[in-house]
């Protein structure tokens, strides 16, 4: 199993709502723990890394990582 990238300032879709009923998460800080912020009532969590991979559905890159890898192509 490959480490999925993930960079500060990513939004990632949870496969499980949030108790408030956001699904959409902002990625803080990255590393062996995840720090991220629920985009619907902003309460602030660190996950290990491990069990946020398996609990997200997809990521939507930030726009600066974006202009990032279409500059590289």
């Amino acid at each position: 199993m490959s480490i999925i990238p993930l960079h500060p300032n990513d939004r990632i879709c949870m496969k499980k709502p949030h108790p408030c009923g956001g699904t959409e998460f902002l990625v803080l800080r990255v590393g062996s723990q995840v720090r991220v912020v629920c985009k619907t009532c902003g309460r602030d969590m660190t996950l290990d890394r491990i069990k946020l991979e398996k609990s997200i559905r997809h990521i939507l890159p930030s726009d600066e990582n974006q202009k990032e890898t279409e500059t590289a192509k």
